[in-house]
């Protein structure tokens, strides 16, 4: 279970709870109340560092065409070619 998925049921279960315990224990209340609303304040401005930068995805996007590149030649050599053309044909010749 990831970190977003706990705090959305935590903060489910706290709403679910907070009038219960605002209005039977005041002294306590007030202080979950304003715990509750800070813990709130966090949950919704997520984390510090929530995204990639611009040199990330650039890093990330050549990263991603040199595997496509191996992988274009690696499926197109001819070994791994008449596997799938054999592959194909026991398969159609199977039905």
């Amino acid at each position: 279970m990831t970190k977003s998925v706990r705090a959305a049921r935590l903060t489910t279960l706290l709403v679910a709870l907070l009038p219960v315990v605002l209005f039977a224990v005041p002294r306590a209340g007030r202080r979950l109340g304003g715990w509750f609303r800070h813990r709130c304040r966090t949950l919704a401005a997520g984390p510090p560092d929530a995204g990639m930068s611009t040199a990330e995805y650039a890093i990330g996007t050549v990263a991603a065409c040199a595997f496509a590149a191996v992988l274009y030649k690696v499926v197109t050599s001819s070994t791994v070619s008449g596997a799938l053309a054999e592959i194909l044909e026991r398969a159609l010749h199977a039905v």
